[in-house]
């Protein structure tokens, strides 16, 4: 199935950091916001780091980001794919990440997933010129990952902000 990205980028002018995943799964694009499958980790991590209670609602999880600086996005703006396995990707189209990096303070751009950092480095980097760091998937289908390394991993994020 063919995939739109459904929802643009969340930043402003003073986003630190760029977080990126591949494209919102089937749960992110009900919900019209990033990382909203309920056992998906990423708010879990991102709260624990930045000593906050869990945001829970997508007005909540905006506030969040913009309070520390984040900005949200994905490196595909359309693929088509099967439900939310990224190993089903093809015909993928890019995002141009210039319209963040030209509008906020980006001191550095992290990739969710193996797959986002490899579309990442094939399709963004040579348009951008801007390196990612690439993280574990906080998805539940990357269930071998401990939530303690995701919290070792996604600490990095934090000399950024």
């Amino acid at each position: 199935m063919r995939v739109e990205h459904e929802f643009g980028a969340f930043y402003d002018a003073h986003s630190r950091v760029l977080i990126l995943g591949s494209i919102p799964s089937p749960k992110s694009r009900e919900q019209g916001f990033y990382y909203g499958h309920p056992r998906n980790r990423f708010w879990m991590v991102l709260a624990d780091l930045l000593e906050e209670p869990m945001p829970d609602t997508v007005e909540a999880r905006k506030a969040f980001l913009l309070r520390h600086h984040i900005a949200l996005w994905d490196v595909l703006d359309s693929c088509e794919i099967r439900g939310a396995d990224d190993a089903s990707i093809k015909e993928p189209v890019a995002n141009d990440m210039n319209l963040i990096l030209k509008a906020a303070d980006i001191q550095a751009v992290f990739t969710t997933g193996a797959k986002a950092t490899s579309l990442y480095k094939k399709l963004c980097f040579p348009v951008c010129g801007v390196e990612s760091i690439g993280l574990p998937s906080t998805s539940p289908a990357n269930c071998g990952c401990s939530y303690e390394r995701l919290k070792d991993e996604y600490r990095q994020i934090i000399s950024y902000l």
